[in-house]
């Protein structure tokens, strides 16, 4: 019988006093939780290039893992693309592990033990976010924020889907999209000549001859410490936790200095220089795509030179849905029946593609995974156009651009390359082996709408790289367990549209 670790114990304590009637759902939802955990890091163990596995044997019914230090794991076959948990235990030289927690704290290797407690955070969050879930109604949601809620178990691939280390039980009930609450923004008053503002800062986020800036409530109290800020809006948070929507106003991106996921989320100095440049140029480049793709324009971004105390403004994407549609992010299809019809599913990966290809031959590589990259469905379901949001973390070719007689923008540093294989990961990385496969939610499906899809589609050498060789996919795991390497790191994953070797 599996013992509960420390962080489960201490989320149904901190659960019993803030919620105490979710506290046998949180139980009961505690193994499942775990098998979807353990689902994703043996993913990684079997795909990533992890050091410390030097070999991979696939049997009939089974994939063993040759450790470096002698030692044998055997699980499951792993299809990379697949969403469902259906890794319930796997075998470290025979001993059963049922949790991610306890056999990456087994295995030992450099950085595991903080690697385990956020796999251990992952797995008892995904357990409170699943006990409190409201089990999807036929009719759809009729605002954004609600499609985001829908989004219960968080990145379909990373094994800290849900790890919010810092955030007690209270915390992610008050705070976690899934939970449905209702967010008060908070602002801090910063003398204007002390902020680096970009683009237009609206008059009621304005004090005299100061700006004030809003503020989540967790990061005034955990990291500001100043006490709580003036109350401002009331908001809804979206799936990046740190991203709400103001209703009838734009979403906030606020600075939330905690470690959800991978990264800490704050904002950085840089975005905010580029945001309204990279806003500008975006939406110019996606007027090329005829109507498909279309930006949320970014609308002030000031910061008061802290990466902890800034915000962006942002245009809602439903300013791009006619009262008839519904735009929804690429992440809260799988809540729906869609992408159970293979001929929709083409039809979605057609779109996406063509757009996301036709983008990348210009000179941008969008960042496309399943938070940022919505689709605008008409009422009866079909997928109509993109709407991509948050321009942060996406890549620009200035040779691309050029040769297609466009004038790069003004930037340097990380966003600005010309190198092909930096490209093509940024895109296929985020659209195929992300929202794409989440949205498939194996790799037979996937392979079979990307099939489909290419026929239709322009032959170019971004194409043909995508159907032809390995599938770029950022080594989650690696770098969880290398926080030394800087940047991201890649793992090479069988492109779905060949037979397994």
């Amino acid at each position: 019988m599996h013992r509960p670790s420390p962080i489960e114990t201490q989320l149904a304590t901190e659960l019993a006093e803030a919620r105490p009637d979710l506290v046998p759902g949180f139980t009961a939802e505690l193994p499942g939780a775990r098998a979807a955990v353990l689902t994703r890091l043996w993913r990684a163990l079997a795909h990533e290039p992890l050091p410390w596995v030097t070999r991979r044997v696939r049997g009939a019914h089974s994939l063993a893992l040759r450790l470096a230090d002698g030692r044998a794991l055997h699980g499951p076959h792993a299809d990379p693309y697949a969403t469902d948990a259906y890794v319930t235990a796997v075998r470290l030289d025979g001993v059963r592990y049922d949790d991610a927690a306890r056999l990456m704290t087994d295995l030992g290797w450099p950085h595991s033990a903080g690697f385990a407690a956020e796999l251990d955070h992952s797995a008892a969050s995904l357990a409170l976010s699943r006990a409190d879930r409201e089990f999807p109604a036929k009719k759809w949601p009729g605002r954004d924020w609600e499609w985001e809620q829908r989004v219960v178990d968080g990145h379909p691939f990373h094994p800290n889907c849900r790890s919010r280390p810092g955030f007690s039980a209270a915390d992610q009930l008050a705070f976690g999209p899934e939970h449905r609450s209702a967010v008060r923004l908070e602002t801090v008053p910063v003398a204007a000549g002390d902020c680096l503002l970009t683009g237009d800062w609206p008059d009621e986020l304005r004090d005299g001859g100061r700006l004030l800036i809003p503020v989540h409530p967790w990061q005034a109290v955990h990291v500001l410490k100043d006490g709580p800020g003036e109350p401002w809006r009331t908001a809804h948070p979206l799936m990046s936790l740190r991203t709400l929507a103001v209703p009838g106003g734009p979403h906030v991106k606020t600075a939330l200095s905690a470690r959800l996921t991978s990264s800490v989320r704050d904002i950085s100095t840089y975005s905010i220089e580029a945001a309204v440049t990279l806003s500008s140029f975006a939406t110019d480049l996606a007027a090329r795509t005829d109507g498909l793709l279309h930006i949320t324009r970014t609308l002030g971004a000031a910061s008061a030179n802290s990466p902890d105390l800034a915000a962006v403004l942002r245009e809602s994407p439903e300013a791009y849905a006619a009262p008839d549609e519904r735009v929804l992010p690429v992440a809260a299809l799988a809540t729906t029946d869609l992408p159970g019809s293979p001929s929709w599913l083409a039809e979605f990966t057609r779109l996406t593609l063509g757009v996301g290809l036709r983008l990348l031959d210009l000179g941008v590589a969008l960042e496309a995974h399943g938070q940022n990259l919505l689709v605008v469905l008409s009422g009866t379901g079909a997928p109509l156009r993109l709407v991509y949001r948050d321009l942060a973390d996406i890549r620009l070719s200035p040779a691309r651009l050029t040769r297609h007689g466009i004038t790069a923008p003004g930037l340097t540093g990380r966003l600005v390359t010309d190198d092909g294989t930096t490209l093509r990961r940024k895109l296929f990385g985020s659209l195929v082996a992300g929202a794409l496969a989440g949205t498939a939610g194996s790799g037979p499906a996937l392979a079979t709408a990307l099939e489909t899809a290419a026929r239709d589609l322009p032959v170019t050498p971004d194409l043909t790289a995508l159907l032809e060789g390995p599938l770029p996919a950022k080594a989650l795991t690696l770098m969880r367990l290398t926080p030394q390497t800087p940047g991201d790191q890649w793992a090479a994953l069988p492109n779905p549209l060949m037979p397994a070797r």
